[in-house]
């Protein structure tokens, strides 16, 4: 007998645009533009980010109506769509509920767990983390219920997820995190990455 599956996907730069870098555009600060393809250690990249937003006023609600503007990768939702009919989804992502809904609601209100921000007079000033390392954590949970875990992201902190899952590959992945990581097929295409997860279910 087969055993049951589960796909965890990233969210940002798989399913929807990056949301930093849309507040990068939006505020013209150019900083805002590093993410997570950039930077392998997240709490030294949220620290910057945090500092950022500080000095330049930034609030909560400005970067929700930023977010309030994006729209999912164009064919994420019908790949989204076709990929729930075959396994259970689960997006493990870096963000964080407060930014998450909105897009939640475009992407069909798929599973995602992610992290929460500290906000104090409607500031950003914190964040807590789920857990540390959440997304390999949540494969190895998923693993020790007897599921084969399936896993597709983009950055370095998807890369222990997909080490950690039984099939992992980088989709819309950079050139240097492909250079970095040779040992995870990477596609472009959602037609593509979704023949290779059927391979595997």
């Amino acid at each position: 007998m087969k055993p049951q599956t589960i796909v965890t996907l990233d969210l940002e730069g798989v399913l929807v645009p990056e949301i930093w870098i849309a507040v990068a555009e939006r505020t013209g600060i150019d900083a805002l533009r590093r993410t997570t393809r950039d930077e392998p250690d997240y709490d030294v990249l949220m620290r910057y980010r945090l500092d950022l937003l500080e000095k330049n006023g930034l609030t909560l609600a400005l970067i929700q109506d930023v977010i309030g503007t994006l729209e999912p990768l164009p064919g994420a939702k019908a790949f989204l769509d076709e990929l729930r009919t075959l396994t259970q989804v689960v997006i493990l992502s870096d963000t964080f509920g407060e930014f998450a809904q909105p897009l939640m609601r475009q992407l069909g209100w798929p599973t995602i767990l992610c992290h929460n921000l500290v906000i104090t007079d409607g500031r950003i000033t914190d964040y807590k983390l789920r857990q540390p390392n959440q997304k390999q954590e949540a494969v190895l949970a998923f693993q020790s219920l007897k599921y084969k875990i399936i896993a597709a992201g983009d950055s370095f902190n998807d890369t222990a997820m997909l080490g950690q899952a039984d099939a992992g590959f980088l989709f819309h992945a950079p050139d240097n995190i492909r250079a970095q990581f040779p040992q995870y097929p990477a596609f472009d295409d959602y037609g593509d990455l979704l023949t290779a997860i059927r391979r595997e279910l």
